[in-house]
């Protein structure tokens, strides 16, 4: 099959996006699909083009590590801040267009797929689909458009805590991104999410047909098959969090637990390897509390098993917003995967998932004491970080990363012929 991909993030980009079509973009190439993507120059988390990146710069066409062919379009630069980033994804976007009508070397796809997060990309998928003549596939990683209620909390306040992004200005909008997020959905032959729970919401709206193919779990290189800190011969808990440093990770919590436990005479170490449109402002926190956390920039995804050993436990959070109570993070499937004992930031789905197989501790969003509580206790009590096999058992049967692209594929050939009937 031929199959288009219009993404906003993509490799050689470190990010849970980038990870998961990398992990796609191998299973596809290797069943003998042909996959051309195309995504703007890597230009993710920094908001501009690096100069170990030139040989991706915007015009560019080349080819991918799984041999996937990759065409880069131009992008806006951008900040931290929330409407330089929005004005960033219309662009990509628009150009995404652009490229796929002067043609694609005179290939053709099958379908086209639009990833979000990057809304605009919907509306981008819809218009190459229509100019193409072929199927269009909307994948929803995130919970939109219901995370457009919480905008209010998208972006910093400055130093007197008045919101950078005026509140009233963001509310006019939103009610109509909504509803025309919610009538791109339905104009596609096919949704793609990744949790039953949020496929319910959607087709509660009319949105049809909706498939769930989850997260895959992807091994990691040169991951040891022994518990987490085995080999540790000291009192200090180490906490690690790899990933996204955004607004939707609620990691003030984190900072805030750590300094809180830490005040409370437990021996912790809370290690952060990621970047995002929130780290500048939680290093801040974490020297004005005199937090015991540890900021250290994103690596390559081979890096991660130095920090997986090191770590006792692994921080996946959330914030408390009812729409990410429909989202499960690829980082859960992962960590369970690696039998690695997680504490649990999150609600909905995910928690059900952690407490269902016994896989780490749950703590509610937002809650610092509960939070701390469950470090002091995992502190005291070493024997709590030991998981059983569930865990591993249960990611092995729901995100094999091969079953799931099998099924992709099956969604995929679904639209074809519906449409070719």
């Amino acid at each position: 099959m031929r199959i288009l991909l219009l993404s906003q993030y993509y490799a050689p980009e470190v990010g849970a996006p980038q990870h998961r079509w990398s992990g796609l973009a191998r299973c596809l190439t290797a069943a003998g699909h042909e996959l051309h993507v195309v995504a703007p120059a890597p230009h993710y988390p920094h908001g501009h083009l690096l100069p170990e990146h030139r040989a991706f710069a915007p015009g560019r066409t080349h080819t991918g590590e799984h041999g996937e062919v990759v065409h880069r379009v131009r992008f806006r630069p951008y900040d931290e801040r929330v409407r330089p980033r929005m004005a960033d994804e219309a662009v990509v976007a628009s150009a995404a267009v652009a490229t796929v009508r002067r043609g694609l070397g005179g290939w053709r796809p099958e379908v086209v797929i639009a990833t979000v997060p990057s809304l605009p990309m919907l509306w981008a998928g819809g218009r190459a689909a229509r100019h193409l003549g072929v199927p269009f596939v909307a994948e929803v990683r995130d919970a939109w458009p219901d995370l457009l209620v919480v905008a209010d909390d998208w972006d910093h306040a400055d130093a007197h805590g008045r919101p950078s992004l005026p509140a009233r200005a963001a509310r006019r909008g939103m009610s109509a991104l909504s509803a025309a997020t919610t009538r791109l959905q339905r104009r596609a032959d096919a949704v793609v999410v990744t949790t039953d729970a949020f496929a319910q919401v959607l087709r509660s709206r009319g949105v049809e047909p909706v498939h769930v193919v989850r997260n895959a779990a992807h091994e990691l290189p040169g991951w040891p098959d022994r518990p987490a800190g085995a080999e540790h011969h000291d009192d200090v808990l180490r906490v690690l969090y790899g990933g996204t440093v955004g607004r939707a990770q609620g990691l003030a919590t984190a900072v805030r637990a750590a300094a809180l436990a830490q005040a409370r005479g437990v021996r912790l170490e809370l290690r952060v390897v990621g970047a995002g449109a929130d780290r500048r402002g939680l290093e801040a926190l974490t020297r004005e509390l005199g937090a015991p956390v540890v900021w250290c920039d994103p690596v390559p995804r081979s890096r991660m098993t130095e920090h997986y050993a090191w770590c006792d436990t692994v921080l996946v959070s959330l914030r408390g917003w009812a729409a990410l109570e429909m989202a499960v993070p690829s980082k859960l499937y992962e960590v369970m995967g690696l039998g690695v004992h997680v504490t649990a930031v999150v609600a909905g789905e995910a928690r059900e998932i952690v407490e269902g197989r016994h896989a780490g501790a749950v703590s509610t969003p937002g809650d610092v004491e509960q939070l701390a509580d469950t470090w002091e206790r995992l502190a005291a009590d070493r024997t709590l970080l030991e998981v059983p096999a569930l865990g591993r058992a249960w990611v092995a049967e729901n995100a094999r990363p091969d079953a799931l692209a099998e099924a992709y594929v099956g969604v995929l050939d679904s639209v074809v012929t519906r449409r070719g009937a």
